[in-house]
């Protein structure tokens, strides 16, 4: 195989497509704590779909779980991957997974704080070419997703049909009236984006505007 990840990118896409592992997540949990010994598991509405067990020495978080790749068999695997830490600039520190992917006889081993499944081990999302979905998102999207989370900010629902929420109690009138401002401005920039890319595949479209 030639190492962790070695080969082309796994059949994953998306961060959001994959399992991960969070070490500051872990870190609260107490898995990362010298001799820990327990599991870890992913649930989709409060249904468990997926579980690992895991060990750690407090220099290395050892992974052990099984995978199934294209419809094969079920295949054992057991990953252990580094863990450093950095001080804080208040006093403490904070934890990083070192990725072990190795990609074409390259080892990666950057510090990261989260590792993805996005094939039968858990590297970071360069070693597997993840990207994330907002980075798929067209533009008038991305402005409406800002917009929507302008309106539900302001205790409102997302949508240019529902009414933007009335000034939330304590917040002056200038920063609500700004934010109210925003959230026009880019809904109407969306709508003429979104607009300009329709016309543009239904060009006969305008002959009823």
């Amino acid at each position: 195989m030639g190492g962790y990840g070695s080969g082309r990118p796994g059949w994953k896409s998306k961060v959001e497509d994959c399992r991960s592992l969070d070490v500051n997540r872990l870190h609260r949990a107490g898995c990362l704590a010298p001799g820990y010994s327990g599991g870890w598991q992913w649930t989709r509405d409060g249904e468990r779909v997926a579980n690992i067990s895991m060990h750690s020495t407090g220099q290395t978080l050892t992974l052990e779980y099984r995978v199934q790749q294209n419809g094969g068999d079920w295949q054992d695997v057991r990953q252990p991957v580094p863990l450093v830490s950095t001080p804080c600039g208040f006093g403490g520190s904070r934890p990083w997974f070192l990725c072990p992917g190795v990609v074409n006889g390259k080892r990666c081993g950057r510090r990261v704080a989260k590792l993805h499944a996005g094939g039968a081990y858990f590297l970071c999302r360069h070693c597997y070419q993840l990207g994330y979905a907002s980075q798929c998102e067209r533009e008038f999207d991305r402005l409406l997703r800002r917009a929507n989370k302008l309106r539900t900010a302001l205790g409102g629902e997302p949508g240019t049909g529902s009414l933007i929420a009335c000034k939330p109690k304590g917040r002056h009138w200038k920063t609500y009236d700004a934010t109210v401002a925003e959230i026009l401005q880019l809904e109407e920039k969306a709508n003429r984006l979104f607009m300009a890319a329709y016309l543009h595949r239904c060009p006969e479209i305008s002959l009823f505007l």
